[in-house]
């Protein structure tokens, strides 16, 4: 039973890197797309696309920490215990993300926009960092069984955590930019679909690097690791990094549709790939699934909240996404106004 709740849980994570994960991607295309002036009409593109679906997106992540919580209490206290820095960290700048993403359309004033939209770029670089950073640190052995703190530093500020933060960052801002080019498609924005389009080749082309870096990284940082995924979950990083070639060619190719699935699974091959080289441990080498799960009593009934919740949530979650992409969604905030100065006295 502790295997079908580890792998509810490793899906969930999937799930919150392709939603989730493409929001905060957004915001680094926020962050990088120049002054108010220039990044007028990316950022109003970005605005558009995830306005009605970004708050939904982390129930994804809610539901991993309730789930880990219920069902491996050992293990969940000892990954607070030891990443509390850098999960306090995300924490507070989802919160400062989604803050700024609503003030910012809220306000009138040129440099009010700038402070809000900085915040939310910002932070939305932050928060995937961090992600990655603990995922580096739990993969390569660094945090203690037994519901102990390890070292609060060293476990997410070592060559495997900063891989993970940087290629986190990364590969949410390269799904981003391919979701993108089908949003301005769809909305036969040809200037922005040619945008979107640039920088998500140049992304698909950083996260290759970052791979080919992070098999030197790996097999000096976290060898058991580096072993399971030269061996048990080499088809899974295989067929991840053909799915990443095909997209790009897709992109190069201006066939965005093709494009936008096939990232999503090269993107959610990765991730399976992480969870199959690591099992059977969640913590890698100490404590495995089936010792740090809870009863089976509990186990069972987080399968039936799970069971519940796919009946009841999903179609809610399927709904949302048609609804936005059939563009049938009311917008977001107040009714637009142009951005003034404030007097000088």
């Amino acid at each position: 039973m502790s295997t079908a709740v580890a792998v509810v849980l490793l899906l969930a994570v999937v799930a919150y890197a392709i939603f989730g994960g493409a929001d905060f991607g957004a915001g680094f295309w926020d962050l990088t797309s120049g002054g108010a002036e220039k990044g007028e009409h990316p950022r109003d593109m970005i605005e558009h696309s995830i306005g009605p679906v970004w708050e939904a997106n982390h129930v994804w992540l809610i539901f991993i920490f309730v789930v880990l919580w219920t069902s491996f209490p050992e293990a969940y206290a000892s990954i607070t215990l030891t990443l509390f820095v850098p999960l306090t960290i995300a924490a507070l700048g989802i919160v400062l993300r989604g803050a700024s993403f609503a003030f910012r359309k809220a306000v009138v004033t040129t440099n009010q926009r700038r402070i809000f939209g900085a915040a939310f770029a910002a932070s939305s670089v932050l928060v995937p960092y961090c992600m990655g950073a603990i995922a580096g640190g739990i993969a390569s052995g660094r945090v203690p069984a037994g519901g102990q703190a390890g070292d609060p530093v060293h476990s997410w500020i070592n060559p495997t955590s900063i891989l993970g933060g940087v290629l986190a960052v990364a590969a949410v801002a390269y799904l981003a930019a391919v979701y993108l080019v089908w949003d301005a498609r769809r909305l036969d924005n040809i200037a922005m679909v040619e945008y979107f389009r640039r920088r998500a080749v140049i992304a698909a082309a950083v996260v290759g690097v970052i791979g080919i870096i992070g098999i030197f990284v790996l097999s000096a940082d976290a060898p058991y690791l580096f072993g399971g995924l030269t061996s048990r979950a080499l088809p899974l990083v295989i067929f991840g990094a053909l799915c990443g070639v095909a997209a790009l060619v897709l992109l190069v190719r201006h066939a965005p549709r093709g494009a936008r699935l096939i990232a999503v699974v090269a993107v959610a091959s990765t991730i399976l790939g992480w969870g199959v080289a690591q099992w059977p441990y969640i913590l890698p080498e100490s404590l495995t699934f089936s010792a740090a799960a809870a009863p089976a009593g509990t186990l069972g009934t987080v399968l039936v909240v799970v069971v519940l919740a796919a009946l009841i949530v999903v179609p809610g979650f399927v709904l949302l996404f048609v609804l936005d992409q059939k563009g049938l969604l009311p917008e977001e905030g107040v009714d637009e106004e142009p951005a003034v100065d404030p007097p000088t006295v």
